[in-house]
Protein backbone atom coordinates (compact mmCIF):
# COMPACT_ATOMS: atom_id res chain seq x y z
CA UNK A 1 0.00 0.00 0.00
CA UNK A 2 1.33 3.40 -1.05
CA UNK A 3 1.64 6.22 1.85
CA UNK A 4 -0.05 9.84 1.52
CA UNK A 5 2.85 11.53 2.30
CA UNK A 6 6.45 11.07 1.29
CA UNK A 7 8.75 9.11 3.03
CA UNK A 8 10.97 11.93 4.87
CA UNK A 9 12.25 12.07 8.07
CA UNK A 10 10.42 13.00 10.95
CA UNK A 11 6.88 11.97 9.15
CA UNK A 12 5.30 8.83 10.80
CA UNK A 13 3.54 6.74 7.58
CA UNK A 14 0.07 5.44 8.56
CA UNK A 15 -1.96 3.04 6.34
CA UNK A 16 -3.95 5.29 3.33
CA UNK A 17 -7.12 4.04 4.48
CA UNK A 18 -6.91 5.97 8.18
CA UNK A 19 -5.59 9.17 6.36
CA UNK A 20 -8.02 12.30 6.71
CA UNK A 21 -7.70 14.79 3.79
CA UNK A 22 -7.27 18.28 4.97
CA UNK A 23 -11.07 20.06 5.56
CA UNK A 24 -11.64 23.46 6.63
CA UNK A 25 -10.53 23.73 10.49
CA UNK A 26 -12.07 25.59 13.30
CA UNK A 27 -10.63 25.66 16.59
CA UNK A 28 -11.78 26.69 19.87
CA UNK A 29 -10.73 28.71 22.89
CA UNK A 30 -10.44 25.80 25.44
CA UNK A 31 -12.29 26.98 28.23
CA UNK A 32 -15.49 26.18 30.58
CA UNK A 33 -17.57 28.15 28.04
CA UNK A 34 -16.93 26.55 24.84
CA UNK A 35 -15.90 23.27 25.61
CA UNK A 36 -17.49 22.07 22.62
CA UNK A 37 -18.71 18.72 20.44
CA UNK A 38 -15.91 18.77 17.89
CA UNK A 39 -16.44 16.36 14.45
CA UNK A 40 -13.51 13.86 14.19
CA UNK A 41 -12.66 14.56 10.74
CA UNK A 42 -11.14 18.26 11.27
CA UNK A 43 -7.23 18.35 11.21
CA UNK A 44 -6.80 19.48 14.69
CA UNK A 45 -3.27 18.52 14.88
CA UNK A 46 -2.51 20.38 11.69
CA UNK A 47 -4.27 22.75 12.48
CA UNK A 48 -2.86 23.21 15.72
CA UNK A 49 0.71 23.37 14.01
CA UNK A 50 -0.77 26.44 11.58
CA UNK A 51 -1.94 28.17 14.29
CA UNK A 52 1.34 28.09 15.94
CA UNK A 53 3.10 28.96 12.93
CA UNK A 54 0.64 32.38 12.87
CA UNK A 55 1.76 33.34 16.61
CA UNK A 56 -1.22 32.14 18.00
CA UNK A 57 -2.42 29.17 20.54
CA UNK A 58 -5.37 27.25 20.17
CA UNK A 59 -6.06 27.15 23.69
CA UNK A 60 -5.72 30.60 24.69
CA UNK A 61 -4.92 32.68 21.90
CA UNK A 62 -2.34 35.09 20.72
CA UNK A 63 0.88 34.34 22.44
CA UNK A 64 5.10 33.97 22.09
CA UNK A 65 6.49 31.63 19.61
CA UNK A 66 8.70 30.43 21.81
CA UNK A 67 9.84 30.35 25.13
CA UNK A 68 8.26 28.93 27.86
CA UNK A 69 4.75 29.55 29.29
CA UNK A 70 5.89 31.95 32.44
CA UNK A 71 2.08 33.37 32.95
CA UNK A 72 0.13 30.11 32.46
CA UNK A 73 -3.52 30.67 34.22
CA UNK A 74 -4.38 28.67 37.03
CA UNK A 75 -6.66 26.14 35.50
CA UNK A 76 -9.19 26.13 38.11
CA UNK A 77 -9.51 28.39 41.56
CA UNK A 78 -12.04 27.26 43.86
CA UNK A 79 -14.55 29.66 45.60
CA UNK A 80 -13.56 29.66 49.42
CA UNK A 81 -17.12 30.85 50.32
CA UNK A 82 -19.01 28.30 49.03
CA UNK A 83 -16.35 25.59 51.07
CA UNK A 84 -17.22 23.15 53.88
CA UNK A 85 -14.82 24.19 57.13
CA UNK A 86 -12.39 21.12 58.03
CA UNK A 87 -13.91 21.09 61.45
CA UNK A 88 -16.99 19.36 59.18
CA UNK A 89 -15.76 17.77 56.29
CA UNK A 90 -15.06 14.34 57.68
CA UNK A 91 -17.12 13.70 60.49
CA UNK A 92 -19.23 10.61 60.99
CA UNK A 93 -21.28 10.81 64.12
CA UNK A 94 -22.36 13.87 66.23
CA UNK A 95 -19.49 12.61 69.01
CA UNK A 96 -16.99 13.51 66.59
CA UNK A 97 -17.47 16.76 65.56
CA UNK A 98 -15.63 19.59 67.21
CA UNK A 99 -16.05 23.58 67.45
CA UNK A 100 -13.71 25.37 64.67
CA UNK A 101 -10.92 26.94 66.59
CA UNK A 102 -10.83 29.89 64.13
CA UNK A 103 -12.96 33.03 64.97
CA UNK A 104 -12.86 34.67 61.36
CA UNK A 105 -13.00 31.63 59.51
CA UNK A 106 -15.14 31.88 56.44
CA UNK A 107 -15.91 28.52 55.64
CA UNK A 108 -19.72 27.34 56.05
CA UNK A 109 -19.73 25.22 59.63
CA UNK A 110 -23.47 23.61 59.32
CA UNK A 111 -23.46 20.16 57.27
CA UNK A 112 -26.93 20.95 55.73
CA UNK A 113 -26.44 24.39 54.64
CA UNK A 114 -23.51 23.28 52.62
CA UNK A 115 -24.87 19.91 51.14
CA UNK A 116 -28.17 22.58 49.86
CA UNK A 117 -25.17 24.11 47.63
CA UNK A 118 -22.92 21.79 46.88
CA UNK A 119 -22.22 20.65 43.59
CA UNK A 120 -24.11 17.71 41.84
CA UNK A 121 -22.03 14.93 42.33
CA UNK A 122 -19.97 13.00 39.61
CA UNK A 123 -20.77 9.46 40.24
CA UNK A 124 -22.62 7.35 42.53
CA UNK A 125 -19.51 4.93 43.42
CA UNK A 126 -16.77 6.79 45.17
CA UNK A 127 -13.48 4.55 44.54
CA UNK A 128 -12.08 5.73 47.73
CA UNK A 129 -14.98 5.19 50.10
CA UNK A 130 -15.10 1.56 48.47
CA UNK A 131 -11.32 0.85 48.77
CA UNK A 132 -10.57 2.23 52.60
CA UNK A 133 -14.21 2.51 53.95
CA UNK A 134 -13.52 6.30 54.68
CA UNK A 135 -13.48 8.66 52.42
CA UNK A 136 -11.23 11.39 54.05
CA UNK A 137 -12.82 14.25 51.74
CA UNK A 138 -16.65 13.58 53.64
CA UNK A 139 -19.11 15.50 52.62
CA UNK A 140 -17.22 17.24 50.47
CA UNK A 141 -16.16 14.73 48.34
CA UNK A 142 -17.61 14.59 44.16
CA UNK A 143 -18.88 11.02 44.31
CA UNK A 144 -20.00 10.74 47.63
CA UNK A 145 -23.91 9.99 47.51
CA UNK A 146 -23.28 5.97 48.99
CA UNK A 147 -21.42 7.22 52.09
CA UNK A 148 -22.72 10.61 53.33
CA UNK A 149 -25.72 10.39 55.76
CA UNK A 150 -29.22 12.71 55.09
CA UNK A 151 -27.81 14.29 58.66
CA UNK A 152 -24.39 15.62 56.74
CA UNK A 153 -22.49 12.70 58.31
CA UNK A 154 -19.62 11.04 56.72
CA UNK A 155 -20.68 7.11 56.69
CA UNK A 156 -17.67 4.33 57.55
CA UNK A 157 -17.43 1.15 56.58
CA UNK A 158 -15.77 0.09 59.83
CA UNK A 159 -13.98 -3.51 58.95
CA UNK A 160 -12.81 -1.84 55.29
CA UNK A 161 -11.55 0.66 57.75
CA UNK A 162 -10.07 -1.12 60.26
CA UNK A 163 -7.95 -3.35 57.31
CA UNK A 164 -7.13 -0.43 55.09
CA UNK A 165 -2.97 0.42 55.79
CA UNK A 166 -1.83 3.65 54.98
CA UNK A 167 -0.28 3.23 51.20
CA UNK A 168 1.57 6.75 50.92
CA UNK A 169 5.16 7.25 52.62
CA UNK A 170 7.04 10.10 53.14
CA UNK A 171 4.54 12.69 54.28
CA UNK A 172 5.88 15.61 55.72
CA UNK A 173 4.97 16.19 59.70
CA UNK A 174 3.69 19.39 61.09
CA UNK A 175 6.73 19.25 63.51
CA UNK A 176 9.18 19.15 60.96
CA UNK A 177 7.65 21.97 58.83
CA UNK A 178 7.48 23.79 61.53
CA UNK A 179 11.10 23.09 62.54
CA UNK A 180 12.28 24.38 58.85
CA UNK A 181 10.16 27.50 58.97
CA UNK A 182 11.34 28.68 62.10
CA UNK A 183 15.28 27.32 61.05
CA UNK A 184 15.51 24.98 64.00
CA UNK A 185 16.50 22.03 62.51
CA UNK A 186 20.11 20.70 63.46
CA UNK A 187 22.13 20.66 60.24
CA UNK A 188 25.39 21.00 62.15
CA UNK A 189 26.67 17.63 60.79
CA UNK A 190 26.14 18.92 57.00
CA UNK A 191 27.87 22.44 57.87
CA UNK A 192 30.61 20.88 59.33
CA UNK A 193 30.93 18.02 56.34
CA UNK A 194 30.83 21.07 53.83
CA UNK A 195 33.71 22.91 55.63
CA UNK A 196 35.87 20.37 55.91
CA UNK A 197 35.50 19.30 52.13
CA UNK A 198 36.00 22.71 51.59
CA UNK A 199 39.00 23.42 54.05
CA UNK A 200 40.67 20.02 51.93
CA UNK A 201 39.90 21.70 48.11
CA UNK A 202 41.55 25.04 49.41
CA UNK A 203 44.76 23.56 50.61
CA UNK A 204 44.90 21.26 48.02
CA UNK A 205 44.98 24.32 45.00
CA UNK A 206 47.04 26.09 47.65
CA UNK A 207 49.60 23.92 46.99
CA UNK A 208 52.37 24.46 44.67
CA UNK A 209 52.17 21.33 43.73
CA UNK A 210 49.00 20.12 43.11
CA UNK A 211 47.84 20.29 39.22
CA UNK A 212 44.96 23.08 39.54
CA UNK A 213 43.57 21.90 36.17
CA UNK A 214 43.30 18.38 38.06
CA UNK A 215 40.52 17.13 40.84
CA UNK A 216 40.92 15.75 44.09
CA UNK A 217 42.40 12.59 43.90
CA UNK A 218 41.26 9.86 46.25
CA UNK A 219 43.96 7.87 45.89
CA UNK A 220 46.57 10.74 48.02
CA UNK A 221 47.02 10.39 51.57
CA UNK A 222 44.50 10.96 53.82
CA UNK A 223 46.73 12.10 56.51
CA UNK A 224 48.45 14.82 54.00
CA UNK A 225 46.54 17.49 55.20
CA UNK A 226 45.75 16.18 59.17
CA UNK A 227 45.66 18.90 61.74
CA UNK A 228 43.24 21.60 59.50
CA UNK A 229 40.52 18.70 59.20
CA UNK A 230 38.53 17.29 61.90
CA UNK A 231 35.93 15.23 60.57
CA UNK A 232 38.67 13.42 58.19
CA UNK A 233 37.17 10.04 59.68
CA UNK A 234 33.83 10.56 59.73
CA UNK A 235 34.25 11.83 55.74
CA UNK A 236 36.34 8.54 55.13
CA UNK A 237 33.74 5.78 57.11
CA UNK A 238 30.40 6.90 55.82
CA UNK A 239 30.39 5.42 52.17
CA UNK A 240 31.94 2.17 53.61
CA UNK A 241 27.86 1.88 55.20
CA UNK A 242 26.37 2.91 51.95
CA UNK A 243 23.20 0.63 51.42
CA UNK A 244 24.14 -1.47 47.68
CA UNK A 245 21.67 -1.34 45.22
CA UNK A 246 21.98 -3.81 41.60
CA UNK A 247 21.36 -1.84 38.59
CA UNK A 248 22.30 -4.45 36.05
CA UNK A 249 19.64 -3.97 32.99
CA UNK A 250 16.91 -2.09 35.15
CA UNK A 251 14.27 0.11 33.17
CA UNK A 252 14.24 3.50 34.78
CA UNK A 253 11.27 5.24 34.86
CA UNK A 254 12.37 8.92 34.50
CA UNK A 255 12.24 11.79 37.55
CA UNK A 256 9.50 14.04 35.11
CA UNK A 257 8.53 17.31 35.88
CA UNK A 258 4.50 17.69 36.72
CA UNK A 259 4.39 14.76 34.67
CA UNK A 260 6.00 12.50 36.73
CA UNK A 261 4.27 12.52 39.54
CA UNK A 262 2.90 10.10 41.90
CA UNK A 263 -0.78 8.12 40.15
CA UNK A 264 1.68 7.97 37.00
CA UNK A 265 4.18 6.67 38.73
CA UNK A 266 2.08 3.70 39.60
CA UNK A 267 0.75 3.21 36.39
CA UNK A 268 4.44 2.45 35.09
CA UNK A 269 4.99 0.10 38.04
CA UNK A 270 2.08 -1.40 36.91
CA UNK A 271 4.01 -2.34 33.65
CA UNK A 272 7.06 -3.49 34.76
CA UNK A 273 9.19 -0.33 35.66
CA UNK A 274 11.83 -1.49 38.08
CA UNK A 275 12.77 2.33 38.91
CA UNK A 276 10.98 5.06 39.79
CA UNK A 277 12.09 8.65 40.96
CA UNK A 278 10.22 11.77 42.34
CA UNK A 279 9.66 14.93 40.28
CA UNK A 280 12.70 17.20 40.60
CA UNK A 281 11.94 18.90 44.17
CA UNK A 282 14.32 22.33 45.02
CA UNK A 283 16.46 22.02 47.39
CA UNK A 284 15.75 26.21 48.98
CA UNK A 285 11.91 25.07 49.23
CA UNK A 286 12.86 21.91 50.81
CA UNK A 287 14.91 23.34 53.55
CA UNK A 288 12.08 26.16 53.79
CA UNK A 289 9.40 23.15 54.72
CA UNK A 290 7.11 24.33 51.51
CA UNK A 291 4.48 21.68 51.40
CA UNK A 292 4.30 21.49 47.70
CA UNK A 293 8.04 20.97 47.37
CA UNK A 294 7.70 18.19 50.07
CA UNK A 295 4.40 16.66 48.15
CA UNK A 296 7.32 15.46 45.38
CA UNK A 297 9.23 13.25 47.85
CA UNK A 298 5.80 11.08 48.33
CA UNK A 299 6.16 7.91 47.66
CA UNK A 300 3.97 4.70 47.05
CA UNK A 301 4.32 0.97 48.32
CA UNK A 302 4.23 -0.33 45.06
CA UNK A 303 7.21 1.49 44.47
CA UNK A 304 9.85 -0.61 45.70
CA UNK A 305 13.38 0.84 44.50
CA UNK A 306 12.66 4.86 44.60
CA UNK A 307 14.39 7.74 45.36
CA UNK A 308 13.95 11.64 45.86
CA UNK A 309 15.53 13.77 43.05
CA UNK A 310 16.79 16.90 44.04
CA UNK A 311 18.01 20.18 42.41
CA UNK A 312 19.90 22.97 44.09
CA UNK A 313 23.15 26.05 43.20
CA UNK A 314 25.56 25.40 46.41
CA UNK A 315 27.20 22.69 48.13
CA UNK A 316 25.60 23.58 51.80
CA UNK A 317 21.87 23.45 50.57
CA UNK A 318 22.95 19.64 48.28
CA UNK A 319 24.58 18.36 51.23
CA UNK A 320 22.10 19.97 54.03
CA UNK A 321 19.01 18.37 51.82
CA UNK A 322 20.75 14.51 51.79
CA UNK A 323 20.82 14.63 55.33
CA UNK A 324 17.58 15.97 55.93
CA UNK A 325 15.96 13.37 53.41
CA UNK A 326 18.03 10.58 54.79
CA UNK A 327 16.62 11.59 58.54
CA UNK A 328 13.04 12.16 57.22
CA UNK A 329 12.24 10.04 54.74
CA UNK A 330 12.21 6.44 53.18
CA UNK A 331 14.25 6.23 50.16
CA UNK A 332 16.36 4.17 48.50
CA UNK A 333 18.45 6.83 46.44
CA UNK A 334 19.07 10.05 46.06
CA UNK A 335 19.77 12.06 42.69
CA UNK A 336 21.16 15.15 41.80
CA UNK A 337 19.55 17.23 38.66
CA UNK A 338 22.45 18.42 36.18
CA UNK A 339 20.39 17.99 33.28
CA UNK A 340 17.41 20.74 33.70
CA UNK A 341 17.91 23.27 30.94
CA UNK A 342 14.87 25.77 32.30
CA UNK A 343 15.89 29.15 32.65
CA UNK A 344 14.15 29.90 35.96
CA UNK A 345 17.12 26.84 37.21
CA UNK A 346 19.81 27.61 34.75
CA UNK A 347 20.26 31.26 35.39
CA UNK A 348 20.28 30.66 39.29
CA UNK A 349 23.48 28.17 38.92
CA UNK A 350 21.10 25.35 39.04
CA UNK A 351 20.71 22.15 36.92
CA UNK A 352 23.03 22.03 33.27
CA UNK A 353 24.78 25.54 34.79
CA UNK A 354 26.50 22.90 37.40
CA UNK A 355 28.30 21.37 35.10
CA UNK A 356 30.71 24.48 34.52
CA UNK A 357 30.94 24.63 38.10
CA UNK A 358 33.11 22.05 39.26
CA UNK A 359 34.40 23.10 42.51
CA UNK A 360 30.66 23.74 43.63
CA UNK A 361 30.15 20.46 41.84
CA UNK A 362 32.56 18.39 43.36
CA UNK A 363 31.98 19.88 47.03
CA UNK A 364 28.20 19.15 46.77
CA UNK A 365 28.86 15.40 45.53
CA UNK A 366 31.72 14.31 48.12
CA UNK A 367 29.13 16.19 50.77
CA UNK A 368 26.31 14.39 49.88
CA UNK A 369 27.82 11.02 48.98
CA UNK A 370 29.68 10.79 52.17
CA UNK A 371 26.75 12.01 54.43
CA UNK A 372 24.38 9.36 52.98
CA UNK A 373 23.68 5.35 53.72
CA UNK A 374 21.98 5.22 50.92
CA UNK A 375 23.51 5.86 46.90
CA UNK A 376 23.66 9.45 45.52
CA UNK A 377 23.36 9.23 41.69
CA UNK A 378 23.43 11.40 39.17
CA UNK A 379 21.53 12.92 36.02
CA UNK A 380 22.87 14.84 33.80
CA UNK A 381 23.35 16.46 30.12
CA UNK A 382 25.98 15.87 27.08
CA UNK A 383 26.68 19.65 28.36
CA UNK A 384 25.73 23.21 28.05
CA UNK A 385 26.30 23.77 24.04
CA UNK A 386 25.35 21.37 21.78
CA UNK A 387 28.61 21.41 20.43
CA UNK A 388 31.22 21.70 23.14
CA UNK A 389 30.19 17.98 25.01
CA UNK A 390 31.94 18.08 28.00
CA UNK A 391 30.17 14.95 30.23
CA UNK A 392 32.97 12.10 29.59
CA UNK A 393 35.62 14.98 31.46
CA UNK A 394 33.20 15.07 33.89
CA UNK A 395 31.93 11.42 34.31
CA UNK A 396 35.55 10.10 35.99
CA UNK A 397 35.69 12.99 38.86
CA UNK A 398 31.78 11.76 39.45
CA UNK A 399 32.95 8.82 40.14
CA UNK A 400 36.23 9.92 42.42
CA UNK A 401 33.41 12.50 44.31
CA UNK A 402 31.13 9.14 45.33
CA UNK A 403 28.49 8.95 42.99
CA UNK A 404 26.86 5.71 42.90
CA UNK A 405 25.16 6.05 39.52
CA UNK A 406 25.29 8.04 36.43
CA UNK A 407 22.42 8.76 33.98
CA UNK A 408 23.38 10.63 30.77
CA UNK A 409 20.43 12.54 28.92
CA UNK A 410 22.50 11.90 25.47
CA UNK A 411 21.31 16.05 24.29
CA UNK A 412 22.84 19.32 25.32
CA UNK A 413 20.66 22.06 27.31
CA UNK A 414 20.80 23.93 24.16
CA UNK A 415 19.24 21.39 21.69
CA UNK A 416 16.50 20.66 24.18
CA UNK A 417 14.74 18.08 22.44
CA UNK A 418 15.17 19.10 19.07
CA UNK A 419 18.24 16.69 18.47
CA UNK A 420 18.24 13.19 18.49
CA UNK A 421 19.93 11.71 21.59
CA UNK A 422 23.67 10.78 20.83
CA UNK A 423 23.73 7.38 22.47
CA UNK A 424 27.76 7.18 20.73
CA UNK A 425 28.44 9.72 23.09
CA UNK A 426 26.97 8.19 26.12
CA UNK A 427 28.95 4.65 25.52
CA UNK A 428 32.00 7.36 25.35
CA UNK A 429 30.97 8.42 28.83
CA UNK A 430 30.11 5.08 30.11
CA UNK A 431 33.52 3.64 29.27
CA UNK A 432 35.24 6.81 30.51
CA UNK A 433 33.18 6.66 34.04
CA UNK A 434 33.92 2.80 34.26
CA UNK A 435 33.57 1.15 36.60
CA UNK A 436 30.61 3.28 38.01
CA UNK A 437 27.37 2.17 36.47
CA UNK A 438 26.24 4.53 33.65
CA UNK A 439 22.77 4.54 32.70
CA UNK A 440 21.31 6.10 28.96
CA UNK A 441 18.73 8.30 28.18
CA UNK A 442 16.98 9.39 25.15
CA UNK A 443 14.27 8.24 22.14
CA UNK A 444 13.45 4.94 23.39
CA UNK A 445 10.12 4.02 22.39
CA UNK A 446 9.40 0.13 21.78
CA UNK A 447 11.55 -2.66 21.96
CA UNK A 448 13.64 -2.17 18.92
CA UNK A 449 14.96 0.92 19.90
CA UNK A 450 16.09 -0.13 23.32
CA UNK A 451 17.76 -3.27 21.62
CA UNK A 452 19.49 -0.91 18.99
CA UNK A 453 20.81 1.71 21.75
CA UNK A 454 21.84 -1.13 23.84
CA UNK A 455 23.65 -2.25 20.46
CA UNK A 456 25.26 1.36 20.33
CA UNK A 457 26.05 1.09 24.05
CA UNK A 458 27.11 -1.79 25.14
CA UNK A 459 28.68 -0.51 28.36
CA UNK A 460 25.73 1.14 29.77
CA UNK A 461 23.88 -1.00 32.80
CA UNK A 462 20.44 -0.15 31.70
CA UNK A 463 18.35 2.78 30.28
CA UNK A 464 16.02 5.47 31.59
CA UNK A 465 12.74 6.24 29.37
CA UNK A 466 10.98 9.40 29.46
CA UNK A 467 8.95 10.79 26.79
CA UNK A 468 8.38 7.03 25.82
CA UNK A 469 6.76 6.28 28.58
CA UNK A 470 4.62 8.92 28.65
CA UNK A 471 3.66 8.41 25.27
CA UNK A 472 3.00 4.58 26.25
CA UNK A 473 3.76 3.87 29.51
CA UNK A 474 3.10 -0.03 28.40
CA UNK A 475 6.66 0.24 26.61
CA UNK A 476 8.39 -1.27 30.01
CA UNK A 477 5.86 -4.42 28.95
CA UNK A 478 7.08 -4.45 25.70
CA UNK A 479 10.97 -4.21 26.29
CA UNK A 480 10.55 -6.96 29.36
CA UNK A 481 8.76 -9.22 26.66
CA UNK A 482 10.01 -8.65 23.44
CA UNK A 483 7.26 -7.65 21.65
CA UNK A 484 5.18 -4.90 19.80
CA UNK A 485 1.62 -3.75 21.54
CA UNK A 486 -1.20 -3.19 19.80
CA UNK A 487 -2.96 -2.54 22.48
CA UNK A 488 -6.81 -1.01 21.88
CA UNK A 489 -8.47 1.83 22.32
CA UNK A 490 -10.80 0.41 25.47
CA UNK A 491 -7.34 -0.78 26.70
CA UNK A 492 -5.74 2.63 26.95
CA UNK A 493 -8.95 4.05 28.28
CA UNK A 494 -9.01 2.23 31.29
CA UNK A 495 -5.46 2.55 31.77
CA UNK A 496 -6.60 6.75 32.03
CA UNK A 497 -9.59 5.34 34.35
CA UNK A 498 -6.91 3.78 36.42
CA UNK A 499 -5.07 7.01 36.62
CA UNK A 500 -8.16 9.01 37.61
CA UNK A 501 -8.67 6.43 40.25
CA UNK A 502 -5.14 6.93 41.38
CA UNK A 503 -5.59 10.66 41.64
CA UNK A 504 -8.17 11.17 43.23
CA UNK A 505 -6.49 8.85 45.81
CA UNK A 506 -4.05 11.15 45.54
CA UNK A 507 -5.11 14.63 45.65
CA UNK A 508 -8.89 13.70 47.09
CA UNK A 509 -12.14 13.19 45.41
CA UNK A 510 -13.46 16.69 46.69
CA UNK A 511 -13.90 19.27 44.03
CA UNK A 512 -10.16 20.44 44.08
CA UNK A 513 -9.13 17.24 44.53
CA UNK A 514 -10.64 16.09 41.30
CA UNK A 515 -9.81 19.45 39.29
CA UNK A 516 -6.14 18.50 40.31
CA UNK A 517 -6.45 15.13 38.53
CA UNK A 518 -8.30 16.70 35.69
CA UNK A 519 -5.09 18.86 35.72
CA UNK A 520 -2.60 16.60 35.72
CA UNK A 521 -4.88 14.18 33.56
CA UNK A 522 -4.74 16.65 30.68
CA UNK A 523 -1.23 17.36 31.08
CA UNK A 524 -0.46 13.48 29.73
CA UNK A 525 -2.77 13.44 27.44
CA UNK A 526 -0.43 16.17 25.63
CA UNK A 527 1.85 13.36 25.16
CA UNK A 528 -0.43 10.47 25.43
CA UNK A 529 -2.22 11.60 21.91
CA UNK A 530 1.19 11.57 20.00
CA UNK A 531 0.84 7.46 20.33
CA UNK A 532 -0.15 5.90 16.57
CA UNK A 533 -1.68 2.24 17.42
CA UNK A 534 0.49 -0.48 15.84
CA UNK A 535 -2.18 -1.52 13.13
CA UNK A 536 -2.39 1.90 11.53
CA UNK A 537 1.34 1.81 10.72
CA UNK A 538 2.61 1.12 7.44
CA UNK A 539 5.88 0.17 8.83
CA UNK A 540 5.95 -0.55 12.33
CA UNK A 541 7.48 0.60 14.95
CA UNK A 542 6.34 4.56 15.47
CA UNK A 543 9.47 6.48 15.91
CA UNK A 544 9.75 9.36 18.76
CA UNK A 545 10.68 11.45 16.31
CA UNK A 546 7.97 11.28 13.95
CA UNK A 547 4.78 13.57 13.03
CA UNK A 548 2.13 11.36 11.63
CA UNK A 549 -0.56 13.47 9.86
CA UNK A 550 -4.23 13.53 11.04
CA UNK A 551 -5.88 10.42 10.91
CA UNK A 552 -9.09 7.98 11.32
CA UNK A 553 -8.56 5.29 14.61
CA UNK A 554 -9.92 2.13 13.82
CA UNK A 555 -13.15 3.24 16.53
CA UNK A 556 -14.35 6.50 17.65
CA UNK A 557 -12.97 6.25 21.05
CA UNK A 558 -9.01 5.62 19.35
CA UNK A 559 -10.04 8.66 17.15
CA UNK A 560 -10.61 10.42 19.80
CA UNK A 561 -7.62 9.69 21.78
CA UNK A 562 -5.48 10.59 18.51
CA UNK A 563 -6.53 14.48 18.46
CA UNK A 564 -3.96 16.82 19.99
CA UNK A 565 -6.26 19.22 20.46
CA UNK A 566 -6.97 20.72 23.83
CA UNK A 567 -10.74 20.83 23.49
CA UNK A 568 -10.46 16.61 22.71
CA UNK A 569 -8.46 15.91 25.67
CA UNK A 570 -11.40 17.53 28.07
CA UNK A 571 -13.53 15.50 26.40
CA UNK A 572 -11.71 12.48 27.45
CA UNK A 573 -11.18 13.53 31.27
CA UNK A 574 -15.27 14.88 31.15
CA UNK A 575 -15.87 11.03 30.45
CA UNK A 576 -14.17 10.35 33.76
CA UNK A 577 -14.56 13.14 36.22
CA UNK A 578 -17.73 15.25 34.86
CA UNK A 579 -18.25 18.53 33.54
CA UNK A 580 -15.52 21.49 33.59
CA UNK A 581 -15.77 23.80 36.50
CA UNK A 582 -17.18 27.44 35.41
CA UNK A 583 -13.76 29.81 34.71
CA UNK A 584 -11.46 26.19 33.54
CA UNK A 585 -8.98 27.38 31.57
CA UNK A 586 -6.17 24.76 30.61
CA UNK A 587 -3.01 25.67 28.94
CA UNK A 588 -0.37 22.94 28.41
CA UNK A 589 2.82 23.04 30.36
CA UNK A 590 4.71 20.75 27.90
CA UNK A 591 3.56 22.12 24.87
CA UNK A 592 6.79 22.26 22.64
CA UNK A 593 8.13 22.87 19.43
CA UNK A 594 9.55 19.82 19.14
CA UNK A 595 8.02 16.99 18.90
Amino acid sequence: MTSAVNNNAGVCNIKQEFIIHKTEKNIEIISSENVAKRKFTEDNVDCDIKKAKNNENPCLGKVKKRGQNKARPKTYQDDKQNKPCPSIINVSSKEETKPCQYANCKFIHNYLEYLKIKKEDIGEECHVFNLRGRCPRGIACRFGSKHISDEGYNIVDDEKAKMWLEDTKNTMQSSLQIQLQKRKYDFSLAEKLVKALDDVRKAKKNDPNYDKNSVADDSEPKDKYSGTITDEDLIRLLPREKKDIDWKDKLYLSPLTTVGNLPFRRICKSFGADITCGEMALCESLLKGTKQEWALVKRHESEDLFGAQICGNNPFAITKVAQLLQENAELDFIDLNLGCPIDLIYKKGGGTAMMHRLPALETSVRGASSILHIPFTIKMRTGVYQDKKIAHTIVPKMREWGAALITLHGRSREARYTKMSDWEYIETCAKAAAPCPVFGNGDILCYDDYIQRKTLAPTVQGVMIGRGALIKPWIFTEIKEQRLWDISSTERFEIIKKFTNYGLEHWGSDTQGVENTRRFLLEWLSFLYRYVPVGLLERPPQKINERPPSYFGRNDLETLMASGNCSDWIKISEMLLGPVPEGFIFLPKHKANSY
